[in-house]
């Protein structure tokens, strides 16, 4: 198996890419975009890391099984990561549940 030789012109465009993202990242900084803030920031940064994966880390011109293997791992991250948005979510939620009260009848304060 030989090794890809990828020409340095291709880096010199991704980190020209990456160096604009990252200027991109310093405005959006600048900016309120109200709820769109994280989605912002989150976006730049996925862009930004798939250019390294893809080519630094040569992944652009590796074989079918180390992309599957890279797919896998992010189906995972994005799992746990729904899990842990699911927990964050549903906090202080309480579904069906009546109100408490003291035995007297009187409405309880949350602590």
């Amino acid at each position: 198996m030989s090794a890809h030789v990828v020409p340095v012109r291709t880096y010199l465009l991704v980190f020209a890419s990456l160096m604009v993202l990252t200027f991109a990242t310093v405005a959006a900084s600048r900016f309120d975009f109200g709820a769109g803030n994280t989605i912002v920031a989150v976006g730049i940064a996925v862009l930004k890391a798939s250019l390294v994966i893809l080519f630094f880390m040569h992944v652009k011109y590796s074989s079918r099984l180390i992309q599957l293997m890279l797919a896998a791992a992010f189906l995972w991250l994005a799992l746990l990561i729904s899990g842990a948005l699911s927990d964050y979510v549903t906090r202080g939620r309480v579904n069906n549940m009546p109100e408490a009260r003291s035995p007297t009848g009187a409405a309880l304060e949350d602590r």
